[in-house]
């Protein structure tokens, strides 16, 4: 891959890509130092040229204020038609908190939305929130939910009318977390990563206005991101370098049954994963009658880039034949096992890893002597040197 650096002299915070205006919104803090010796932050949004990287547009924010969530949206172009802006289909959300001193936790911050449709930053809305905004996401044409302090909040973006100016109007809330710092939405569907009280499931209805709890998973994770695997399977990252599954049980007999979610899948990555985005680093080709496999990125806060795919039944049970004569033929470094390595482990327990194969240690197959290969399909009746080397060689193009 081909890297690029761009010095910014200040501190990234968050960063959005806005594709319709070539440009990329970063959030941005500068210490500065005065000369009694004290130092003061200063927190500002910069648009980017994509291409150049030359700074097209600034806003500054308050002091005290700091940018902690931002967010790309797509509007109708009628929806800014009647406003002073500009009516291109193109807003930027920045979701900010004041830290104030004497605060533990920030009881204030804004939610201010841009108009970027001339590669500009005109502040076209500002709502005044009772907290951080840790995370935003959009629902629907015109929905913006935002996690702020230990709530989850439903937005609607009321569009210019005459004689009015953009707003955003609050249509729900759930309470009850420790603090949202992390939300996925898939349709109606949303999955909140918490602080310390791990997974939960919600439908959202934003004509009714209501968010709707289905479900959640009692354990106790300290979450550092979330993803929905499909509608009914969920993914999280927590601070102890593990992954794991949860399923939602829709079939269960008993409410209390269908309310919990049941955690399917544990791994140890050794990586704290900060982000889960849908794509792949690679162009899926698929054989004609076949579907792409569904893959996740992941990033990490040692600039490890990751993929997941979720593989048919018949593929994962090939690989974990794999990787279990893999681990007969490859030994660890110190006689550390694969085993032990990849066991999901935390303050509250350790346990072996479940439904969760080792992409790295399958596609070392690839690197094996003529006659490791041999020795690890003597272990799979059925399966030959050149079948196997095929198969994992189309796996290996994913990345």
């Amino acid at each position: 891959m081909h890297i690029r650096s761009v010095y910014l002299n200040e501190q990234p915070r968050r960063i959005a890509h806005l594709e319709h205006v070539h440009s990329f919104a970063v959030l941005t803090m500068l210490v500065e130092q005065s000369a009694d010796g004290d130092e003061r932050e200063r927190n500002f949004v910069r648009l980017l040229d994509e291409t150049t990287f030359e700074r097209t547009a600034t806003f500054e924010l308050m002091a005290n204020e700091a940018a902690t969530s931002t967010l790309t949206l797509r509007v109708p172009p009628e929806q800014l038609a009647s406003s002073s802006a500009s009516s291109a289909p193109t807003l930027l959300v920045v979701g900010t908190a004041f830290a104030r001193p004497d605060e533990p936790e920030p009881t204030a911050g804004r939610l201010l939305v841009f108009d970027v449709s001339e590669r500009t930053l005109e502040l076209v809305c500002e709502h005044r929130v009772k907290g951080a905004t840790y995370t935003l996401e959009s629902i629907g044409s015109n929905g913006l939910l935002a996690g702020v302090n230990n709530k989850l909040q439903l937005y609607e973006w009321q569009p210019s009318a005459a004689g009015s100016t953009p707003s955003l109007r609050l249509r729900a809330e759930h309470c009850g977390h420790i603090l949202v710092l992390y939300v996925a939405v898939r349709g109606d569907f949303l999955l909140v990563g918490d602080l310390m009280k791990s997974l939960s499931l919600y439908r959202c209805d934003l004509v009714a206005g209501t968010i709707e709890e289905l479900a959640r998973d009692y354990n106790s994770h300290w979450m550092t991101s979330v993803a929905f695997l499909d509608d009914d399977t969920y993914l999280g990252a927590e601070n102890s370098h593990n992954l794991f599954v949860a399923r939602k049980n829709a079939d269960a007999a008993t409410d209390d049954d269908r309310g919990r979610l049941e955690v399917v899948g544990e791994f140890h990555l050794g990586e704290f994963v900060n982000r889960f985005r849908r794509g792949s680093l690679a162009m899926q080709v698929a054989e004609v009658g076949t579907a792409p496999l569904p893959t996740l990125l992941f990033g990490t806060v040692n600039g490890v880039l990751g993929l997941i795919a979720s593989l048919p039944q018949e593929d994962y049970n090939l690989l974990l034949k794999v990787q279990q004569q893999l681990t007969k033929v490859i030994k660890g470094v110190g006689g550390f096992t694969h085993k032990d390595w990849r066991a999901f482990s935390n303050d509250r327990k350790t346990c072996d890893a479940t439904h969760v194969l080792d992409g790295d240690l399958i596609e070392s197959f690839l690197s094996l002597t003529s006659a490791q290969m041999t020795q690890v399909c003597d272990g799979l009746p059925g399966t030959t040197v050149e079948e196997l080397t095929k198969r994992i060689e189309d796996l290996a193009r994913l990345h």
